[in-house]
């Protein structure tokens, strides 16, 4: 039986028992609540304990990978200022649109108790949140180790990010000791959060067997409302992104839309963009007319370093949270989390789906001052809302693709000849792109001109 499958069962036996017991026996469902409800928090608690660690270790590889990245080319740099405009966008729609629309939903007062009930309350959720000044202040730490012992995520975050671009600044012998031993760290947290997670059923089902007991059905609809909300944004997020490379990347709207569905469907079926990448690669060159010298390098970049809906879901989540507890996000703190949820990003790719659901999203929700629990359930109906989440990664990767293309196209000068007219040569002789006719029209439009000190990138897709 396949781990989400299990999940599932332990959600719906969990459903299907507090609900059970709670029309048949109320008191004898009581009683089990309270003695299951011990193991739901034990089994938070201990997927809580690596995200401090972790999300450390993820932020300063990723600063690090980043850095390099941008180091190794112009076609690289661009990728990257590419990638980091389309994570910012992403996540600042997400941080307006998710809990916007969750204001056309109807809140039970009722679950919100049952939540409260079954896994507790943070002071943050249920007290007078902290003034401007105050929340402000403490954006920088003074003291990292004990941000660290707060949960202070964002705190922690940004010292992180100031740890990972103090290392691109001393020896590259010492700098990559440095963050070797953080990749070690980030490895040996993902093995600890994979065994915990080998115990989800038990405590997805000591989880929702105590919140059923008190909400019943309403629950249920609370996860269905869930899947909803996530993949609309999802779609929307991936419509978006044909605005993307009709706009930045010069394709017609039809062209890429007809030419990106093979992509689509893998991305679909197997929810992983890194069995998409052939698929990708094949599209780019073929379908969209991207030069291979670019496609090769972007698209292996892209499923690297870039996953276009992950902030769009840590953003989703929070507000989806706060809906449930009937917190009204003020806006600063919400732009603050987008902008922690851009940099979470870039550490997460690579990870598996259920440890990115709930490492990854856990610094995003405490940063706003919200409760983890929910967390638990919603990793149960986590498939639908990823199905449509890879959807939107491979559009990305495909859209990000022509944008770079383009500007490489554009970016080809042409060389002056004896009677002054000019023909489309290579770009830099040490960009690893190819160069292209210089009508700066978007892949595709031009014709691509064979380099004549440049080889090939030494990524093969």
């Amino acid at each position: 039986m396949s781990p989400t499958a299990r999940v599932l069962l332990g959600l719906a036996s969990g459903a299907a028992l507090g609900i059970g017991l709670a029309l048949w026996n109320p008191s004898l469902a009581a009683s089990a609540a309270s003695l299951v409800q011990p193991i739901g928090r034990l089994w938070l608690n201990a997927l809580q304990m690596t995200v401090v660690p972790l999300v450390v270790a993820l932020v300063v590889v990723g600063v690090a990978a980043t850095s390099d990245a941008a180091a190794s080319g112009r076609t690289a740099r661009r990728a990257m200022v590419v990638f980091l405009v389309l994570l910012s966008a992403g996540a600042a729609f997400a941080a307006f649109w998710a809990p916007f629309q969750l204001t056309f939903l109807p809140r039970d007062p009722a679950l919100i108790e049952s939540f409260r009930a079954a896994v507790g309350t943070p002071t943050a959720v249920s007290g007078a949140p902290p003034s401007f000044g105050d929340w402000f202040t403490a954006i920088i730490p003074s003291n990292a180790i004990a941000a660290a012992a707060q949960n202070a995520m964002l705190s922690l975050v940004v010292f992180a990010l100031f740890f990972g671009f103090a290392l691109t600044r001393i020896a590259a012998p010492r700098r990559a000791q440095a963050v070797e031993l953080f990749q070690t760290l980030a490895e040996t947290m993902v093995v600890i959060v994979r065994w915990v997670l080998w115990a989800a059923p038990l405590g997805v089902f000591a989880l929702a067997l105590t919140v059923c007991v008190n909400a019943g059905v309403s629950v249920l609809s609370a996860l269905g409302w869930y899947i909803l909300a996530q993949c609309g944004l999802y779609l929307l997020v991936t419509l978006a992104l044909y605005a993307v490379a009709v706009l930045g990347g010069g394709q017609s709207l039809r062209r890429f839309a007809a030419a990106i569905v093979p992509a689509q469907v893998i991305a679909v079926s197997t929810q992983s963009s890194l069995a998409t990448l052939p698929a990708m690669v094949e599209t780019a060159q073929t379908r969209l007319g991207c030069a291979r010298e670019v496609t090769s390098l972007v698209l292996p970049m892209a499923v690297s370093l870039f996953r276009m809906t992950s902030p769009v879901q840590y953003i989703g989540v929070s507000s989806y949270i706060a809906w449930i507890y009937g917190v009204d996000l003020p806006a600063p703190q919400l732009a603050v989390a987008a902008a922690l949820a851009v940099v979470i990003s870039l550490g997460s790719v690579g990870l598996p789906g259920q440890v990115s659901l709930m490492a990854m999203n856990m610094p995003v929700v405490q940063s706003l001052g919200l409760p983890i629990a929910p967390l638990g359930l919603m990793l149960a109906v986590e498939t639908i809302p990823d199905a449509f989440a890879t959807l939107g990664n491979v559009t990305g990767d495909l859209a990000a693709t022509t944008v770079v293309s383009r500007s490489v196209g554009a970016a080809a000068q042409p060389l002056a000849t004896a009677d002054g007219a000019g023909i489309a040569t290579r770009t830099e002789a040490t960009d690893s792109s190819a160069p292209r006719a210089s009508d700066g029209r978007g892949c595709g439009d031009g014709i691509a001109v064979p380099p004549a000190s440049v080889t090939e990138s030494s990524v093969d897709p």
